[in-house]
């Protein structure tokens, strides 16, 4: 596993640490529709959550540049997918989680919100 994957790696744990921690509970990771897929689908008493993980090795200057409009596109794809397989009428919401390292740790910033399923 090169050294990027698994950075990769752990900040999808920590991510999904920080959400636990959080209230959330998380439902999969790394859930598969096709050849698409998401890092987290976690759950909240008001939302089921997509969530994609960035973590990055240095500083971040411009967060809207961090999901591509494919990638977007993708992501809803794979909710909806989600949603249908496990019949759920609860609504949705797009976040994304970025990480750096620092001191052994991880900085975390979770945008709420981060894009909406409005792409065509």
């Amino acid at each position: 596993m090169s050294e990027s994957q698994s950075l990769g790696h752990k900040g999808e744990a920590a991510a999904t640490g920080f959400l636990e921690g959080n209230g959330y509970k998380i439902r999969h990771r790394n859930w598969r529709s096709g050849k698409y897929e998401v890092d987290i689908v976690a759950e909240n008493k008001d939302f089921i959550v997509f969530v994609e993980v960035k973590t990055r090795s240095g500083d971040l200057v411009d967060t809207r540049d961090l999901v591509s409009r494919d990638k977007q596109k993708s992501i809803i794809y794979v909710a909806d997918a989600y949603l249908r397989k496990y019949g759920l009428d609860k609504e949705s919401r797009f976040d994304v989680i970025v990480l750096i390292p620092e001191d052994g740790n991880f900085r975390i910033n979770h945008i709420e919100d981060a894009f909406y399923p409005t792409l065509r």
